[in-house]
């Protein structure tokens, strides 16, 4: 038998059976270990619920420790989470809280609604057509650095303390900059969407209605999420004067007698309405669009 064809048959046959054997039972493939700040990320809905579960916990206890360590006389002033709780659930159990939180939440919904209507068709026509972004556009960037705050004694002039000059001042609280956001939603479509629907014969209403209205719709979505948040911080500031219902008027009337846990309830509410406003904004979105959350 020739040199060479000992070789081939030690090739064909290799002798190394332990190396063999440990090839075989490598896995062809490891998985990195997932680290805890890994760039956009996805988590499981296990792990996201348990990592918001720490940061309210954290937080909580915090302002536990915050409470606990402080002096007999600024406790009074800086109550615990278990007195702020319990003032919340005396507010709603014996001084009909839940008829304040509805009048706030209607301030919220039918104002912020309002603006919503006024400045969605103002900012895609100023996001589609340069014409009318150059007619509108100064205006509206001039308005945006105006306070809402700073309207309250016209209001009160024109409207008198009723909820008309609540609802117009959390109007104006937003629209400004809700315009200025649809407006940046609008002209992030990009340009091809919109040659492709010209080339292909579509008129300047269609192409508007079927193409840009269309693409622009979850990110008009994602501002109007995050723009209602914006109305519930002005909420405590319409309802400081002439308001004799909803959470900010409770929360004025508890600061006039000292009873901080009970304006702490009050902020605690308003941010749970918050929470509450986004997790239905988002559903609402994901519902309508699920096209946004197929890419």
């Amino acid at each position: 038998m020739s040199a060479s064809t000992v070789q081939d048959a030690d090739l064909e046959h290799p002798t190394d059976t332990r190396a063999g054997s440990e090839l075989d039972e490598s896995p062809l493939y490891v998985a990195p270990r997932a680290r805890m700040f890994e760039f956009r990320s996805r988590l499981s809905t296990t792990r996201a619920t348990v990592l918001a579960a720490a940061g309210l916990g954290t937080f909580f206890l915090i302002w536990q420790l915050g409470h606990s360590f402080s002096s007999a006389v600024n406790q009074k002033f800086f109550p615990s989470p278990i007195q702020v709780l319990t003032a919340l659930y005396t507010l709603f159990a014996t001084n009909n809280f839940l008829a304040d939180v509805l009048k706030s939440c209607y301030r919220v919904f039918v104002s912020f609604a309002l603006a919503s209507l006024v400045a969605v068709p103002v900012g895609l026509l100023m996001g589609s057509f340069k014409p009318v972004r150059a007619l509108l556009g100064p205006l509206v960037s001039a308005w945006r650095y105006l306070p809402a705050a700073s309207f309250i004694p016209l209001l009160l002039v024109w409207f008198g303390p009723n909820d008309v000059s609540k609802l117009a001042l959390l109007f104006l609280g937003v629209i400004f900059f809700l315009i200025a956001l649809v407006v940046d939603n609008t002209e992030a479509v990009p340009n091809e969407f919109v040659e492709a629907g010209l080339t292909m014969g579509a008129s300047r209403r269609k192409t508007l209605t079927d193409i840009i209205i269309p693409a622009a719709a979850p990110a008009i979505m994602d501002s109007l999420r995050n723009m209602i948040a914006v109305s519930w911080t002005y909420l405590v500031i319409a309802e400081i004067v002439g308001a004799q219902d909803g959470i900010g008027a409770v929360m004025m009337r508890a600061g006039r007698f000292l009873k901080v846990d009970i304006i702490m309830a009050g902020i605690l509410m308003i941010g749970i309405l918050g929470v509450f406003t986004d997790i239905l904004f988002r559903t609402v979105t994901r519902l309508s669009m699920p096209w946004a959350f197929k890419r």
